[in-house]
């Protein structure tokens, strides 16, 4: 701190370090002078810092770097850890010359981020436990450095990390905020200082979504929703306007289908699109003043694809394995299909918890599951409970504490029960593949029913959850000890039908030890197995190459498979 006064500089911290820095380098060798992190606010300095110094590393080797292989290092913890980021606010107060770190949190290991709303002389920020079921809004008084508690959110088992939202207004006077207090998200007026004044969005079955505008003078918000209309798929999304103070809501984008909207500068209209995956985009225009009514201006066609022999994938829903909760996706079959005979069928799942990945807009090809079904193959792509955070809080965290096994009954259960809903379905020939979580699930699956999935891709797998990144399991498993995550490996003696396992060998999101030790489990079990690992490949391994493997190994191993061993220690 250098006073402009007398020229005089004095050291205010001495516990900068690599990964712990007051810098916006982490790095010693990068820091220089004039790189602090931090701002002025009046004459109080505030610098946030994320210590990441105790964090383990992830190591990665680039073997296609050039002449020699790079190694590449990044932070990254673990489930269940001890050593996790740490979080500081230090203030210094420059009139007093006193400076030190701020108690923000009573919370061990807790996830802190700052608001950066202009609110004068005070400063929101959250603070999140650790076991993810307890998140604060609080708000610091930069002029003294008091901290207060305005809003506590409870969740168990955990919060909706997905949805979770808040936004400041009027300068602090007012704060919305997002809860799933109702089983159901929606959003909620508080006053600055943390007292409930209304609920905003309504609607039995709505799950809100993002807020899209706010109009603070005209006292309206625009945000999306789902669940709320009668539609053939409950997550797809729709538009909706709401008074702040409580004076109603409107729908603003009438129609079966999932709505994407483009607002006119001025704020008056917006473009509405809407399409489903059996149903090319239609265009509307909807005044943001007067929702209700809606001017179709335009619809794309598919009349010459369907001339060209070209017919769209079946919107479908089936139960649950619970035999009550309705599952929602997409069946594509061949142009050509025969219905008087057999098809090998394959599904093509993701388990979530952020996202169940199951198109709701218009595409020819999503995934490639059109043109694998155009080889002679019936492919399904539905949602298992625990997949999606747009269906309610029970849905959302059906798969809380069983992290490995919560999606795969459903997903036999889908195939089960469209099998004997179409006759052309071969339950003698059932693959699944995946990629990610997809990628897990599908070994899971074969591992699990080894009886009735013959073949299975897995491609990035998080087939162990304790070597993923912490967040993931903990929040969607729960705080457990180390190592507490059941894996695939533990069911690798299971394997009977014909597994692939396809890995990047840069991939520094779902490192691929996960891949090298579901393989080794599978070695140890004397199971063969195939593997292929795609040189300079990170998370993202798509490619016309990858794309191949797959359809090529699903014709060679359901539709003109060949007996091999499957113990190739015992020769069985």
């Amino acid at each position: 701190m250098r006073d402009n006064r007398t020229g005089k500089v004095r050291q205010l911290t001495t516990d900068g370090r690599d990964f712990a820095s007051y810098c916006f380098r982490s790095k010693k060798k990068a820091v220089r002078e004039g790189a602090a992190a931090g701002r002025w606010h009046g004459h109080v300095y505030l610098d946030f810092v994320q210590d990441d110094s105790e964090v383990g590393d992830l190591y990665v080797i680039d073997g296609l770097s050039g002449d020699r292989p790079m190694l590449r290092t990044k932070k990254m913890p673990l489930p269940n850890e001890k050593h996790v980021r740490q979080f500081r606010l230090y203030r210094y107060d420059a009139d007093t010359g006193m400076g030190g770190c701020l108690p923000i949190s009573p919370f061990k290991d807790p996830d802190v981020k700052l608001g950066y709303a202009d609110t004068g002389d005070w400063l929101f920020f959250t603070r999140r436990s650790r076991g993810v079921d307890t998140l604060d809004l609080c708000k610091l008084h930069i002029p003294t450095g008091e901290i207060r508690l305005v809003i506590r959110e409870v969740c168990k088992p955990h919060l909706n990390v997905s949805l979770f939202g808040y936004h400041i207004l009027n300068g602090g006077k007012e704060i919305l905020w997002w809860s799933e207090r109702t089983g159901r998200g929606n959003w909620y007026l508080y006053d600055g200082n943390g007292k409930l004044k209304r609920r905003v969005s309504r609607g039995d079955n709505l799950v809100a979504d993002r807020v899209e505008r706010i109009d603070t003078l005209g006292r309206k918000m625009i945000f999306l929703g789902h669940g709320q209309e009668q539609c053939a798929d409950p997550s797809y999304t729709y538009y909706y306007v709401a008074s702040l103070d409580g004076g109603g809501q409107r729908l603003l984008t009438p129609g079966d289908g999932t709505h994407e909207l483009s607002i006119s500068p001025d704020g008056r209209y917006a473009i509405d699109t809407y399409s489903r995956m059996d149903m090319p985009p239609v265009y509307q225009v909807v005044s943001l003043h007067a929702p209700g009514k809606a001017h179709l201006f335009a619809r794309q066609t598919d009349a010459e694809l369907r001339r060209h022999g070209w017919q769209p994938p079946k919107l479908v829903s089936v139960p649950a394995a619970d035999g009550k909760t309705l599952l929602y996706g997409v069946m594509y079959v061949p142009t050509n299909l025969d219905k008087s005979k057999k098809y090998p069928v394959i599904s093509n799942p993701y388990p979530g918890p952020q996202d169940d990945q199951i198109p709701r807009r218009f595409t020819l090809d999503d995934n490639g599951n059109q043109s694998l079904a155009e080889l002679g193959f019936v492919v399904v792509n539905v949602q298992p409970r625990g997949s999606s955070p747009l269906r309610g809080h029970d849905f959302y965290c059906y798969g809380y504490g069983n992290l490995r096994d919560y999606p795969l009954a459903d997903d036999k259960h889908t195939i089960e029960s469209l099998a004997a809903r179409y006759s052309f379905i071969d339950l003698d020939r059932v693959g699944i593949y995946g990629h990610s979580g997809g990628g897990f699930m599908a070994a899971a699956a074969i591992l699990t029913y080894p009886d009735f999935y013959k073949v299975a891709v897995a491609a990035s797998g998080n087939h162990d959850n304790n070597q993923y990144i912490q967040w993931w399991g903990e929040t969607f498993h729960g705080l457990t000890k180390r190592g507490g995550i059941p894996t695939n490996m533990e069911l690798a003696g299971n394997l009977k039908g014909k597994l692939m396992l396809v890995t990047g060998d840069v991939d520094d999101n779902v490192p691929w030890v996960s891949t090298l030790r579901l393989a080794d489990a599978l070695i140890k079990h004397g199971k063969r197995f195939d593997m292929m690992v795609l040189p300079g490949k990170d998370h993202g391994v798509w490619s016309p190459y990858y794309q191949n493997l797959i359809r090529y190994y699903f014709l060679e191993n359901l539709v003109s498979p060949i007996p091999r061993d499957i113990n190739i220690i015992d020769h069985r």
